[in-house]
C-alpha cells in the first residue's frame, strides 16, 4: 500500500507529521484520544464506545497479529474515527489472520497516520487534554473541526430493533446503548430470557425481572430517554447493572451529576479498588465521562475508585439491588478479573 506525507493536526495548533496511505484524498475529523495495551486493537476499533473517536494507540508496533473474522469483533464494523499509530506491521503473522490492519482500515475507509511521535501526542493529551483532531494531507490545513461530544452518538449505535436469546429462567432487558459483544457472550451464560433492546425502548409496562444498561458513546446528558426509563425501574425496585456509560446514565437517573474527564481513561490496565472487599483489580476501560461522587444521594455510595486519580469507577445502593461500574467487566480486550460482577447481578435476579 502506498503510503504519502499526511498531518495529523489538533485544534489547538499543533501538528504531527506522518505518512497516510494515498487512498485518504479528505479531511478526516474526530476528538482524539489515547489508549494503552500491548494488543487488543481490533476490539478496540470495532467497540461502539469509540464511535467519532481517532484513537492513538501508545503501543508502538500496532497489527503483528492481522484482523481475524468479524466473529471476533465487539461490533459488526469499526466504529472509530481514525487511527494514530507509531509503526504499523505490513506483514502479520497469525492463523486466524484474514487481513492486514492497514487493508482492514481501507475496507472500512477508516484513515491512519502512522510514523508519528505517538509518546509526544500522548504526554500532549494527558498534560492538556483531549481535544478535536484532524488527519489529512494537503495545504491549506484543516478548515473546521467536527466536534462528536455535540451530538447524540448513542442514537448512532444502538441497535435498531429487539431481539431475544435464551428461553427459560428470568427475562432480563439489556438496553443497547452502543453494547460490545462480549458483554451478550457474558449475560447468554447465564439461564434466563435476554431482550436486547433500543436505548430509548420504554419496557416498563411489560414484564422483567431485572435490567442491564451496556456502554456506549458520547455525553450521557443526550440519552434523556434512557435516563427517564431508568428512573421508572428504579421505582420499581427491580435489580439493574450498568456498565460504563450505564453507569453514568444510572448516575444521571439518582438526580447524581456527571462531568468530563480531562483525557479520560482507555486501555486495559485501570487499577480499581473495591470499596466493599478492599480488593484492587485490573480492569478495561474506555470512558472520557465519570460520576461526581459529591451529588450521590445519600442512599448510594461509591463502590469502587480509580487507584490513579480517585474518580468513582463504580456506585451501589445501601439497600436496593441497584449497582454500576464504569469499566468493562467482559474485558475484551483485557483482564477478566471482574467477570464475577455478572454472576452478583445474576445472583440478586434470582433473589429477587
Amino acid at each position: 500500500m502506498q503510503m504519502i506525507p499526511s498531518k495529523l493536526i489538533l485544534n489547538t495548533g499543533e501538528t504531527f507529521d506522518g505518512l497516510s496511505p494515498s487512498w485518504q484524498n479528505k479531511e478526516f475529523f474526530g476528538e482524539i484520544v489515547f489508549t494503552t495495551g500491548m494488543s487488543g486493537y481490533v476490539e478496540t476499533l470495532t467497540d461502539p464506545s469509540f464511535c467519532d473517536q481517532i484513537i492513538v494507540f501508545t503501543y508502538p508496533l500496532i497489527g503483528n497479529y492481522g484482523v481475524p473474522q468479524s466473529n471476533y469483533w465487539e461490533s459488526s464494523k469499526i466504529h472509530a474515527a481514525g487511527v494514530v499509530i507509531s509503526e504499523p506491521c505490513l506483514y502479520p503473522s497469525h492463523f486466524e489472520s484474514s487481513m492486514s490492519l492497514l487493508d482492514w482500515l481501507k475496507s472500512q475507509n477508516v484513515p491512519l497516520i502512522s510514523h508519528v511521535d505517538t509518546r509526544a501526542i500522548t504526554k500532549r493529551l494527558r498534560s492538556q487534554g483531549v481535544t478535536l483532531a484532524a488527519i489529512c494531507h494537503n495545504e491549506p490545513l484543516c478548515s473546521s473541526f467536527f466536534d462528536p461530544n455535540q451530538t447524540h452518538l448513542v442514537q448512532k449505535v444502538s441497535c435498531q430493533k429487539i431481539t431475544s436469546f435464551g428461553n427459560k429462567g428470568k427475562k432480563i432487558i439489556a438496553i443497547d446503548c452502543g453494547m460490545k459483544e462480549n458483554i451478550m457472550r457474558h449475560l447468554n451464560r447465564y439461564n434466563g430470557e435476554i431482550v436486547r433492546v433500543p436505548y430509548n425502548y420504554d419496557f416498563t409496562h411489560e414484564h422483567f425481572d431485572g435490567v442491564f444498561v451496556s456502554n456506549g458513546p458520547g455525553d450521557p446528558s443526550y440519552c434523556k430517554e434512557t435516563i427517564s426509563i431508568l428512573r421508572k425501574v428504579l421505582q420499581l425496585k427491580k435489580p439493574t447493572f450498568g456498565i460504563c456509560l450505564g453507569s453514568q446514565l444510572m448516575a444521571l437517573a439518582i438526580q447524581a451529576q456527571t462531568y468530563k474527564l480531562t483525557f479520560g481513561h482507555r486501555g486495559q490496565n485501570q487499577p480499581c479498588l473495591n470499596l466493599i472487599d478492599k480488593k484492587a483489580y485490573l480492569t478495561s476501560q474506555n470512558h472520557g465521562w465519570a460520576i461526581d461522587e459529591s451529588t450521590l444521594p445519600d442512599d448510594w455510595s461509591v463502590y469502587f475508585r480509580n487507584i490513579n486519580d480517585g474518580s468513582v469507577e463504580g456506585i451501589i445502593h445501601k439497600q436496593d439491588p441497584f449497582f454500576a461500574v464504569q469499566f468493562h467487566p467482559e474485558s475484551n480486550p483485557g483482564p477478566q478479573d471482574t467477570a464475577f460482577l455478572f454472576e452478583k447481578f445474576f445472583k440478586m435476579v434470582d433473589l429477587a
